[in-house]
């Protein structure tokens, strides 16, 4: 195996934190990963992994070798981009990680076509409503909703949306429509557990005036999936971005109550890696993704792509 293979197993390695994680993403057996390892280790004769019960870590030695080697490949990959020409596609592999419900409705629809732009890159979609750690899950870049509480994330803003309180015309006929922000403690609420997902706490807003409503229901889903379920079968409301029913609050399946209130807003964030420079991949994909979003039929307040401050 030559070295910069070698290279990028020892880094695919750190990242996962154990031989058996690392052969499963690099799609190769247990045995190689650890005889190249060790094989690497040898030729450098530097101890570059201090091996436990607990997994993987790197030594001191280990640590520097894996910040110059991820600098390095990302040198080579830049300046392989540079050398094609914008023109010719990227090549490689991009690991993304999308909330469920989103990636089906809003991005994966358009995975072919950028895909189509750049036929030597294999991609990689992990589909997680969770945020997911993406370093030790070698993730590019990640798409998020909601409010981004680590301040420390390299993260850009590609859209903005609006939160309803939204359910089937059926339920609404059956439980009455709500007509101020209270009427909602009598209706069975499904509240979304995920982290940016709202939760029971509904905050109101018409004009200044500021109502707090904490929605009351039997059921708490922690994935979106299991929100659209419910609220689609009738089973209650719930509080959820547009992005989550666009499909069917354009064809009249759910609608929107309590329109003259105002809920606050969520965004759709493009989240990198802490502590190094995003790859060309990754920037070329989400600048893919923030085209998507302007031009797409998607009810969007603010298409947006700018780096947080």
């Amino acid at each position: 195996m030559d070295r910069l293979a070698a290279m990028e197993m020892f880094i695919c390695v750190v990242e996962t934190g154990s031989f058996t994680a690392a052969s499963r993403r690099l799609n190769l057996g247990q045995p190689a990963v650890s005889k190249t390892i060790a094989q690497l280790e040898e030729r450098l004769s530097v101890r570059l992994l201090i091996r436990s019960t607990r997994g993987l870590t790197p030594t001191e030695a280990g640590e520097e070798y894996y910040q110059r080697a991820k600098r390095a490949i990302d040198d080579i990959n830049e300046a392989e981009v540079s050398a094609r020409g914008s023109g010719s596609g990227l090549t490689g592999r991009l690991r993304i990680c999308a909330p469920v419900t989103f990636a089906r409705l809003h991005i994966l629809p358009h995975l072919g076509s950028f895909l189509a732009r750049n036929p030597d890159l294999h991609v990689d979609v992990v589909l997680d409503d969770r945020h997911v750690d993406l370093i030790s899950e070698g993730i590019d870049v990640a798409l998020q909703l909601g409010e981004l509480r680590d301040s420390s994330l390299i993260a850009h803003r590609l859209a903005t949306c609006r939160l309803l309180i939204l359910g089937t015309p059926a339920y609404f006929a059956r439980a009455g429509e709500p007509r101020i922000p209270e009427d909602l403690l009598a209706h069975q609420a499904v509240v979304y557990t995920q982290r940016g997902g709202g939760g029971s706490k509904w905050v109101f807003n018409r004009q200044g005036e500021e109502r707090i409503v904490n929605g009351r229901g039997r059921v708490r889903v922690s994935a979106a999936e299991g929100i659209r379920t419910l609220v689609l079968s009738g089973l209650g409301i719930a509080m959820a971005s547009e992005w989550m029913f666009a499909p069917e609050l354009a064809d009249g399946q759910v609608v929107p109550v309590l329109n003259d209130w105002h809920l606050p807003t969520m965004d759709l964030w493009a989240v990198f890696p802490t502590g190094r420079m995003a790859n060309a991949k990754a920037r070329a994909f989400v600048a893919y993704l923030a085209g998507v979003v302007q031009d797409a039929a998607m009810p969007l307040v603010e298409p947006i792509y700018s780096q947080q401050e």
